[in-house]
This record gives structure tokens, C-alpha cells and sequence, in this order.
């Protein structure tokens, strides 16, 4: 029996890793009104969701893109599937942003006017991150797609034409460059700037090539988990007590640790696997682009409730907080089995002629605010 690492063709893990990130999101953007009772001294950290995410993607979009190099219809289903998978909930929740809410919480005059003014040609070719604008607070995670379409854009040809042995050093390059261009970033630069944020998309494609174009063995990549987790380790502490240019890189070595782990133990009866296996946990993971996209909006919409608990101090914040869950979980769950999931069956017109092991697996990028 071989020793090398292999990929399944489904990878049940994936979604807890998912579920996990979208979790820590959903409570970082909670954290204030956990504060009462000292639970922020967690939830405040939830923001690192964002890191995972960014690894995953890294992960699983280099995969599909290696594994259809040879499709000669490559572009036109790589472009269709993405596109199917963030445009239509992108442009619902614009819509809700800006016309629907601002029909039933006000008027129609000021949907009008909301539409009106609205950076649509930002939103319309993804550079709503690139660039100094104020935008509504339930349109923050917009940027996520925006470094996701900018990374389609640009990773696709290149992953596809560039060969592997000048591949590999590229996304070195990559990684390691990322903490220098924020250390060198006086502020020219968004904090959502792509370039700012380029450490997980490297890390998760260099794992994604080097299982696909590198025979190492299971132990190989068992050091590897162990030392991504021992420097993520050290990125905590560093997050917690200074924070500089350099966190975000260790954190996304240590969220590849725990991506290479979730392969090793994959459909095994390890602690770690069962735990990223739990049901309710998978579940997040399914949903998580649109519980991400939604949930800020969920989260403002309930705001009449958020005032009437404030008389009951943390017993009133922590009932805000469950309200904000369950109301934005449902939200998402009816979002993805009334509107996304059926979309996505048109993926199935698009499919590549050689078969892509991690497809079943696809992602897009929910960063954290």
C-alpha cells in the first residue's frame, strides 16, 4: 500500500474546517455584545475565521485549476461554475442592501436615492476593495469576493500554462513577501488591499501543488501539519499580546496545519475527524457563504430587539446574541436550499472532461468583516 497522501473524492472535513471558520466569524462580529459577560475575551479573536477561509481557497481553487489544466473547454466551465457559485447571492444581497430594506424600513424614494448613489461600478468588476470608500456595514464582507474574483482572474492562467517546477517558487515567493508588503504598507494601501492578504491563498495553493506534483509520504506531510500548528501556535500569542505584519502569516501556517491534519485522519476514527465531522458543524460549513454574506444584515435588522434587551444588562445581551444566530442561520439555511443549491445544479453544464478529485469540495472566501 502506498504511503502517499491522497485525496478523496469528497472530503467531509472540509466542511467542519468550514464550519469552524464561519463559526468564529459569526462571534467575533457578536463579541460586543458578549462583552457583559466576558465572553469577548474570546470571541474578540474570531476575526482569524478569515485566515482559514483564505487557506481553504488557496487549497481547493489551485486543486480544480491543476486538475482540469487539460480541459480544452478549461476557462469557459472554470469561469462558469465560480460565477455561479458567488454572482447570485452577491447580487441579492446588493439588492437587499440597497433597495429592499430601504422600501420597508423607509420609503421608496430613499431606495431610490440609495441606489443612486451606490459605487455600482466597484461592485460590478469586484475593486470595492482596492480602493478608500465608505460603504454600508452589511456590505463590509463584499471585499472577501473581491479578492476572490481578483484571484480567479489572475490565478487561473497563470496555474494553468506556468508549469509546476516555476510554480512552486512563485508561491514561495508569494508567502513570503506577504509580511513585507504590509510592513512596507504606510497606509497607500486598503487594510482590505489583495496584496495585504495574499499569505493563506499561497500557503493552501502550495499544499494543493505539492500533493499533486511532490511524492512525499504520510509521515512527510505529518511533520509539516506539526510544525504549521506549532507556528500558528506562536502566531496566537503573538496576536494576543503585540500583533505586527507577521501574524497573519503565521496564522496561516498554522491553519495549514490543521487543513494537512484534516487529509491525514480523512473518513478515520481520530478525535480530530470526528470532531470536524459533527453534523451540526458540516452544516455551518454548507451554508457558510451565504450565512457570511447575510448575517451583518440579519444582525441590523433585528436592531429594535437589540434596544429592548438592553435593560436586562448580560442576560439581555447574551438573549441578543442567540437571536442573532439562530435568526441568521435560518436566514442562510432557506438562502442556500431555496435559492443557492438550485443554482448550482447548473454547474453540471459545465463540467470539465477530466475528473477533478476535490471539486465536491467548492469554496469561496467569507473573510470576516
Amino acid at each position: 500500500m502506498s504511503d502517499r497522501l491522497r485525496l478523496a473524492a469528497y472530503i467531509p472535513e472540509l466542511d467542519g474546517l468550514r464550519g469552524l471558520a464561519i463559526g468564529s466569524v459569526l462571534l467575533y462580529h457578536c463579541h460586543e455584545k458578549l462583552r457583559s459577560s466576558h465572553l469577548d475575551v474570546i470571541t474578540q479573536w474570531g476575526w482569524v475565521g478569515v485566515n482559514l477561509f483564505f487557506v481553504l481557497s488557496g487549497f481547493l481553487i489551485t486543486g480544480i485549476i491543476l486538475d482540469a489544466r487539460d480541459d480544452p473547454n478549461f476557462f469557459r466551465n472554470f469561469y462558469a461554475r465560480r460565477g455561479l457559485r458567488i454572482w447570485p447571492v452577491y447580487v441579492l444581497v446588493l439588492l437587499l442592501n440597497y433597495f429592499a430594506i430601504p422600501v420597508v424600513f423607509g420609503s421608496f424614494w430613499w431606495a431610490i436615492h440609495e441606489m443612486r448613489y451606490a459605487p455600482w461600478l466597484h461592485y460590478i468588476f469586484f475593486v470595492q476593495n482596492l480602493f478608500f470608500l465608505t460603504l454600508p456595514g452589511t456590505i463590509g464582507p463584499t471585499w472577501s469576493l473581491a479578492i476572490e474574483e481578483q484571484y480567479y482572474i489572475f490565478w487561473a492562467p497563470i496555474a494553468r500554462f506556468l508549469k509546476n517546477a516555476f510554480l512552486l517558487p512563485f508561491l514561495i515567493l508569494v508567502f513570503v513577501a506577504s509580511p513585507f508588503i504590509r510592513l512596507a504598507n504606510t497606509g497607500f494601501l486598503t487594510s482590505t488591499h489583495t496584496l495585504t492578504h495574499l499569505d493563506g491563498l499561497a500557503i493552501g495553493s502550495l499544499i494543493s501543488l505539492l500533493l499533486r506534483a511532490v511524492d512525499l509520504s504520510r509521515s512527510t506531510w505529518s511533520k509539516f501539519a506539526t510544525a504549521g500548528l506549532l507556528f500558528g501556535l506562536s502566531g496566537v500569542v503573538l496576536m494576543i499580546f503585540h500583533g505586527s505584519a507577521f501574524t497573519d502569516t503565521l496564522l496561516a501556517l498554522g491553519f495549514a496545519g490543521m487543513l494537512v491534519k484534516a487529509l491525514l485522519v480523512s473518513d478515520s476514527s481520530h478525535w480530530y475527524a470526528i470532531l470536524l465531522r459533527i453534523r451540526p458543524l458540516k452544516f455551518l460549513g454548507m451554508i457558510s457563504y451565504g450565512l457570511y454574506m447575510i448575517h451583518i444584515l440579519c444582525f441590523v435588522v433585528i436592531g429594535a430587539f437589540d434596544l429592548r434587551m438592553e435593560k436586562y444588562g448580560a442576560r439581555g445581551d447574551l438573549a441578543v446574541v442567540l437571536v442573532r444566530l439562530a435568526l441568521s442561520t435560518s436566514a442562510a439555511t432557506a438562502l442556500w436550499y431555496g435559492f443557492e443549491k438550485p443554482i448550482l445544479r447548473l454547474k453540471r453544464y459545465f463540467v470539465s472532461e477530466k475528473k477533478r478529485p476535490v471539486d465536491a469540495v467548492d469554496v469561496v472566501l467569507v473573510p470576516a468583516d
